[in-house]
């Protein structure tokens, strides 16, 4: 017997903001139209497909402008952008009628134009055209591809996301180092109680988890499996265990049931922080930043000292 799956009606708008919570490369996709005159958008609906034969596809919305050359074009290049070519993305995503004349190019193989400095390129013959509700997929067989050592432009609810910075912070701080974590689970925050008031799981270096002394040792002694998801703020003083330069990404465990491990793990909802138990300043003060920025579902990097600084390296989509 086959059971009837009784669909319900989505929200768009919500069913956009769920799908924005996966993390995606930035591409820009080119051909060459007709006339002999280059075309290119900017992209996040890139995957792989195969490796034999080497496949990859974007998808193109039917309302986009290019949608008309795309979907008979024989040809086309996928340029996976790196961290420093945000204003690229910019160009590709506006509608500039001389967005080539903006940006550093070159073609390979099909005569598609490839963007200089990309983290990786693919050059590809047009496969299929597969017709998608409201998108069409343009499915490509790389006939050449390049790649570097760049780091990857990423994107992620609405925003751009640089991953290098992470490891940049970490490089720059050395030995004077505080690393923690802003973790969330189920609907709160994980602190631990301490004779200083409520604190965030910390330690003076990332790695190892066998270090007690860095924060994944920390999380490991406490019991409790985190996913470090995006660096969320790196600034110097804030006094006390505070002093010289802290890192502090945010994060996530995963519930499951769990039945906390530490009987100095307290979770504090949200909408329910006791902040005169959270001593530091700096710590208090990211963290009214963190709840700011949760409620709208748009996050940033703050940069600078306990006192002063910006929120930078996320910045709004085009």
């Amino acid at each position: 017997m086959t059971d009837t799956i009784n669909e319900q009606l989505l929200d768009p708008t919500e069913f956009r903001r769920a799908l924005g919570a996966f993390v995606t490369g930035v591409t820009v996709v080119t051909t060459i139209q007709p006339d002999g005159s280059p075309r290119g958008f900017t992209a996040n609906s890139f995957t792989s497909v195969s490796l034999d034969p080497p496949l990859v596809l974007v998808c193109i919305a039917k309302t986009a402008s290019s949608h008309a050359v795309f979907s008979t074009t024989d040809h086309f290049a996928v340029s996976v952008l790196a961290d420093a070519q945000k204003a690229v993305s910019g160009v590709f995503a506006s509608k500039s009628p001389d967005k080539f004349s903006q940006v550093d190019w070159h073609a390979r193989v099909t005569g598609a134009p490839l963007m200089s400095g990309a983290a990786a390129s693919f050059d590809c013959k047009t496969h299929d055209v597969v017709d998608a509700g409201d998108h069409i997929i343009l499915i490509g067989r790389v006939v050449d591809f390049t790649h570097t050592t760049s780091s990857p432009l990423g994107y992620c609810r609405g925003a751009y996301v640089n991953f290098g910075l992470s490891q940049e912070a970490l490089a720059a701080a050395g030995s004077r180092a505080r690393v923690g974590a802003i973790l969330e689970l189920d609907d709160g925050l994980v602190f631990l109680e301490t004779a200083n008031g409520l604190e965030l799981p910390a330690g003076i270096r990332l790695e190892p988890s066998n270090d007690p002394n860095s924060l994944r040792g920390v999380l490991a002694t406490l019991g409790l499996d985190a996913h470090l998801d995006f660096l969320f703020a790196v600034f110097e003083g804030g006094g006390g265990q505070g002093a010289g330069v802290n890192v502090y990404y945010r994060g996530r465990v995963a519930s499951d049931g769990l039945a906390l491990p530490s009987a100095r793990i307290r979770v504090v909802p949200l909408a329910q922080i006791p902040w005169s138990e959270i001593r530091n300043d700096a710590v208090r003060s990211m963290l009214e930043r963190y709840v700011r920025e949760r409620s709208e579902d748009a996050f940033g990097i703050y940069v600078g000292d306990s006192a002063a600084g910006k929120v930078q390296s996320l910045v709004p989509s085009h």
